[in-house]
């Protein structure tokens, strides 16, 4: 069996592509210029550029079953190409704004949406992972928390269920490794709901110091936040951000599908202190 992966260069992907080497898998790693991917022993470096349709049918030719992250460029003819492969299994990592209150209208869940419904169409057999918040999205507070500057956030109240990547892998792994998973779509979050404001404080408990924290309005975050993130985007985070704020966030922890405990943040930050911590 021949497992494609692709963003083997991600936080996911990588870790993904890992685990399935260690396990003896047959794989192939994909990316717009393959020529840089660093892969383990064995793997195969592919081209697959979502601007280059041509690309698809060699990319695919042969594989069983792939890790796609949701990218709306291509998809359509990207997914007709497995289904001229005979792909039997798409893993497609979406997102849990699909599954939000307002779906409909959030930018961030009209794209991940369109992807989705986009491999359904297809008619590959798939299973849909959608994850929530990243634990890893607080690597977004590094310069300040570095600088022992306040962190500059609006709604720190706001909750979220923070998940680890490592346990998105893990999911993805248990996924591709059997068929019991087929045609599901699987909602993803850590083991538990924090607020920004409580990530801080045990970021702080793991740094050993204070974090202060300064709350942004949310006209001071469009204008500091929108040199960084596009508007459409940074709307949909403030939108949900806003209606988390003393909200304490649904729990569906990996472990269900994984059978081991999910990874708290506190592990998280734990083993990215490295980034937390001023640099000499």
């Amino acid at each position: 069996m021949t497992i494609l992966v692709t963003g083997a260069r991600g936080n996911v992907g990588r870790r993904v592509l890992d685990r399935l080497h260690a396990a003896g898998h047959t794989l192939r790693a994909s990316s717009r210029t393959p020529e840089e991917l660093s892969v383990p022993a064995g793997v195969d470096a592919v081209r697959l550029d979502l601007n280059r349709p041509a690309t698809f049918d060699a990319a695919l030719s042969g594989v069983d079953k792939a890790f796609l992250y949701a990218e709306s460029e291509g998809a359509k003819e990207l997914f007709a190409a497995a289904a001229r492969a005979g792909v039997r299994q798409i893993v497609l990592l979406s997102s849990s704004t699909v599954s939000g209150p307002h779906a409909g209208t959030d930018a961030l869940a009209v794209a991940h949406a369109a992807v989705e419904s986009a491999l359904e169409a297809s008619g590959v057999p798939r299973t849909v992972l959608r994850p929530g918040a990243f634990a890893s999205n607080a690597f977004g507070w590094s310069h300040a928390v570095r600088a022992g500057e306040p962190v500059r956030i609006p709604f720190p109240d706001a909750h979220t269920a923070p998940i680890h990547e490592d346990d998105i892998a893990d999911v993805a792994v248990a996924v591709l490794d059997g068929d019991a998973y087929l045609g599901r779509t699987l909602d993803l979050t850590g083991p538990r709901s924090l607020t920004f404001r409580e990530q801080l404080g045990i970021l702080a408990g793991v740094l050993g110091r204070d974090i202060p924290v300064h709350e942004l309005t949310r006209d001071q975050a469009v204008e500091e936040m929108g040199q960084f993130v596009p508007p459409p985007i940074l709307a949909s985070l403030l939108d949900q951000w806003a209606e988390a704020v003393g909200r304490p966030a649904t729990v569906l922890a990996a472990e269900r599908v994984t059978g081991r405990p999910a990874r708290t943040f506190e592990q998280w930050a734990r083993e990215h202190l490295g980034a937390f911590t001023a640099r000499d």
